[in-house]
């Protein structure tokens, strides 16, 4: 499998999530002669500087989670699953409300909230539009740029649709985005499970099927 229309700033801003999920930092040339998915998986892996262990983090995460919901949403955390409707535990109402203690009892952002689909799909048609009027009529131009970047902030600010639907899907989410925060100890990490997350955020980021994305996957 060839990667190919990968941009090189999704690339970049991909490659952001995972020096914040596994706490590391890439020198600006480090990556520069990587070729397989196989080969930045072991760089990432060799990389992390903790005591290796066998547990599951998805299991931990999912803990913390459940928790988290018990206390915030005040639940039976027995009748917690992980096959639970978030839009059942957070109900419209006061979606980002609840959302935000439960970031602030965990720690971290969770990113589970957007626009609607439309409403972001219209800004960017205004964006795209924009910035051709910009070479046409340049005011028209410049006022419809300035609506779409305001408006695109705004309905990200604002948004309140649910980027995943089951509790378990919030667990994996969190797993592969903040991987050393849901562990129980931060300073170790389970060596075996990191290229299962890589491939997670590659195939959840570009919408890639796992199946297909081997160690040979070349970048192209």
């Amino acid at each position: 499998m060839e990667l190919r229309d990968i941009d090189t700033d999704d690339i970049e801003y991909l490659l952001l999530k995972i020096e914040s999920s596994f706490d590391l930092k890439f020198g600006d040339t480090e990556l520069a002669h990587v070729t397989t998915f196989g080969e930045l998986c072991d760089i990432i892996a060799n990389k992390i500087e903790l005591e290796n262990t066998y547990d599951c983090t998805t299991q931990q995460a999912f803990y913390k989670l459940r928790a988290a919901v018990t206390e915030i949403l005040q639940i039976d955390k027995k009748t917690i699953s992980t096959d639970m409707l978030l839009s059942d535990l957070l109900p419209r109402i006061n979606r980002k409300t609840k959302v935000k203690q439960l970031e602030n009892q965990l720690g971290y952002k969770l990113n589970i909230l957007r626009p609607p689909h439309w409403v972001t799909s219209t800004l960017i048609f205004i964006f795209i539009t924009a910035f051709v009027g910009l070479f046409v009529k340049f005011e028209i131009g410049f006022i419809l740029f300035v609506i779409s970047v305001i408006g695109l902030w705004s309905s990200k600010k604002l948004g309140n649709e649910l980027d995943v639907k089951t509790l378990g899907q919030l667990v994996e989410k969190m797993t592969r985005e903040n991987y050393l925060k849901v562990r129980r100890n931060p300073l170790t990490y389970n060596k075996s499970e990191i290229e299962k997350i890589i491939t997670d955020l590659f195939a959840n980021f570009y919408s890639l099927d796992k199946s297909k994305l081997k160690r040979d996957a070349t970048f192209v």
